[in-house]
């Protein structure tokens, strides 16, 4: 494998901006990837949900991981797709143009819930990329959790396979830490949700966490990340402050959980004055006025309160 440590740290999730024509504006997706990563982020995730990957093309998609790549962000390819032929091309492709691991998505509309053909479309997806290290990305939006004995039949047939993406919130998390990572040292469990911060690197020993509103708000959450890893040390002051910022950006965080994720944190983005963000790739998906006031509202506050308590801990209250 090229590299097993890529699923560590803070990962934002990359959204995809748009062109007036509503097309992937890739020098701007590059321009905010690099951005990140110069701020502190570990790698980024493209194309994943909120990278919109259901309404781009496979060559959009494609070509946003090559130009990522090229501009030597380091780069997990999201392989979601409606037919296991196009993610293995997605997981080809990341393996060619030199992408530092993938992130394996389940299949989706047709039988999804069959653990017999997820073994294979995930088989499928790992084969086509034997070299790049992998996550399975378990979500119940996807309409199937991948469970213990699925997984470890997986990791014995593919090595690249080294963690899971957990998606599935609180309980999942904690599933995952009992049945699958303390079985076995070498697999990372990475949060990917942005409500469960805290609890997946104290009380679940995850190793990293790919985010949401961390593009919209990078340096709060990498505070937040590094004081849950201080936390899950046994720092105690690190635990409280952690327990502070992790309720402080619930409202915010809980976005990431529902459908209307990318909406919310596009406008985040034009709100922080990238107005590349302000378009979707379909005309009719927009936020409700009630939304938008709401979101700015409670951006404004976790803005102001985030300002005032940090510096407080500078000055050691």
């Amino acid at each position: 494998m090229t590299n097993d440590n890529i699923f560590t740290g803070c990962i934002p999730a990359l959204m995809t901006p748009c062109t007036p024509e509503r097309k992937p504006d890739y020098d701007a997706l590059v321009a905010k990837g690099r951005e990140l990563i110069d701020i502190g982020m570990s790698a980024v995730v493209y194309c994943g949900s909120m990278g919109d990957w259901p309404l781009l093309t496979e060559a959009e998609r494609q070509e946003g991981v090559a130009r990522l790549v090229a501009a030597g962000i380091p780069t997990i390819v999201g392989t979601g797709a409606v037919n296991s032929r196009e993610a293995v091309s997605h997981a080809a492709h990341a393996a060619e143009v030199g992408a530092q691991g993938l992130m394996v998505i389940p299949r989706v509309l047709s039988r999804g819930t069959s653990a017999v053909a997820q073994k294979a479309h995930f088989s499928a997806i790992l084969k086509a990329a034997p070299d790049l290290p992998a996550v399975i990305y378990n979500s119940p939006y996807y309409g199937f959790a991948t469970r213990a004995d699925l997984f470890f039949a997986l990791r014995e047939e593919h090595p690249n396979l080294i963690g899971f993406k957990e998606f599935g919130g609180a309980d999942d998390l904690r599933y995952a830490a009992e049945n699958i990572t303390s079985q076995d040292d070498d697999v990372t469990l990475m949060v990917g949700v942005d409500t469960t911060v805290v609890h997946g690197f104290v009380n679940c020993g995850a190793t990293g966490a790919i985010t949401g509103i961390g593009n919209a708000l990078p340096r709060e959450v990498l505070h937040l990340v590094s004081l849950s890893k201080q936390a899950a040390r046994g720092d105690v002051k690190a635990r409280r402050q952690a327990q502070e910022l992790d309720a402080a950006l619930g409202v915010l965080s809980s976005f990431d959980e529902g459908p209307d994720l990318v909406l919310y944190y596009k406008h985040l983005m034009v709100l922080n004055g990238e107005h590349e963000y302000a378009l979707h790739f379909n005309e009719s998906d927009a936020l409700s006025d009630a939304q938008r006031n709401y979101v700015e509202a409670q951006y404004a506050l976790f803005r102001e309160w985030y300002a005032q308590w940090s510096a407080a801990i500078r000055d050691g209250h």
